[in-house]
């Protein structure tokens, strides 16, 4: 344990020599020894973490493109994000191993969220649907009884009617819009592996109608892609410049009914566009009654670096710009679509 710890995080392992163990020197049968080794000695959770230290701290991410070291390796959500940004580098011999690998990752994250946010996303959706007014041929009675319990009279037998719950009728059920506009730069890269796989999970609801577009310095439109969210992934350039109001613009475009869109930015709002054209734009959605969400993340992970000064600008304009977990995300997207106060986590 000693050894394989000192490969990554000794003083000199860097250098690749001075340490106990010498680090890994860029050897393939020697990376392949200590991944195998890290499998033996740690939990999954930590061989997770020693594994994204070794590609970051000591450069291998050129192994990675070696179909052998993909195989020995832990899938997870950051060795995700280190392939789809060698994107095109990847050589063919890889290509094949690194899908296997992003489907493996995004199986599980489908496993994990999916279920949960058909259920909260669904039950918001329905709710969002039913009206206060019904007439009398749309009125749901067992619902209507259900929420009026309280009003039983005993000694009449009866439930007083007090609030009435009925069906939408038909131009009331109009899909949702929902807008996923997802920041590729760099350091979003867990954010973006999340978001592809949600957006599918959500464009899998045929009460829902959405949209995903991804951006840095130009916009990709990769709605046509969502059916698999592995061919999104794939179809995502991470690194590069960010032009916020760019893509808005795209977005903004888009809105067909603003009182029915949500519009989710996933960004860190380092802004390398026109600043004061990107919050006249959330403004103008805001007062066309678009619900907007700022996410500064979308992952596991701590509090992100950002720039605070737009999140207080747009904060300014009653849209809150928050990190927020896998877990949560459902939940906020449920108080988007019914126009509620989002659940926003305590800093």
């Amino acid at each position: 344990m000693d050894r394989t710890l000192a490969a990554v995080y000794s003083p000199r392992a860097e250098a690749g020599g001075g340490s106990r163990s010498g680090g890994l020197g860029g050897s393939a049968p020697q990376v392949a020894r200590w991944l195998g080794d890290i499998r033996s000695y740690f939990p999954s959770s930590v061989v997770q973490v020693m594994q994204q230290d070794a590609i970051e701290r000591l450069g291998l991410t050129r192994l990675l493109m070696e179909p052998e070291m993909l195989e020995a390796v832990e899938p997870d959500v950051h060795l995700v994000g280190t392939l789809i940004s060698l994107g095109k580098a990847l050589p063919e011999t890889t290509r094949e191993t690194a899908r296997a690998v992003v489907r493996k990752v995004v199986a599980d994250l489908e496993r994990r969220i999916a279920t949960k946010t058909r259920s909260v996303v669904g039950g918001a959706l329905d709710r969002s649907a039913r009206t206060s007014r019904p007439r009398h041929r749309d009125i749901d009675w067992d619902r209507t009884i259900r929420a009026n319990l309280r009003n039983y009279l005993p000694e009449q037998r009866t439930v007083v009617p007090e609030r009435l719950v009925g069906y939408a009728r038909a131009q009331q059920a109009l899909k949702k819009e929902v807008i996923l506009c997802i920041d590729q730069s760099g350091s979003m890269a867990a954010s973006v592996v999340h978001s592809s796989v949600f957006g599918a999970v959500l464009a899998s609801m045929p009460s829902l109608s959405t949209r995903l577009v991804v951006f840095d310095t130009s916009v990709v439109d990769l709605t046509e892609e969502l059916s698999d969210p592995v061919d999104v992934l794939f179809g995502v350039q991470l690194g590069g410049g960010t032009d916020i109001n760019r893509a808005l613009a795209y977005c903004q475009a888009k809105i067909s009914r603003p009182a029915d869109t949500v519009v989710v930015l996933i960004s860190d709002l380092y802004e390398g566009g026109i600043r004061d054209e990107m919050l006249k734009r959330v403004a103008a959605m805001k007062a066309a009654g678009v619900e907007f969400v700022a996410l500064l993340a979308l992952s596991d992970e701590g509090a992100p670096a950002y720039d605070r000064e737009h999140a207080a600008a747009l904060a300014a304009l009653g849209a809150p710009a928050f990190a927020c977990t896998p877990d949560l995300f459902p939940e906020v997207m449920a108080a988007a679509l019914q126009k509620r106060p989002l659940p926003i986590p305590e800093p």
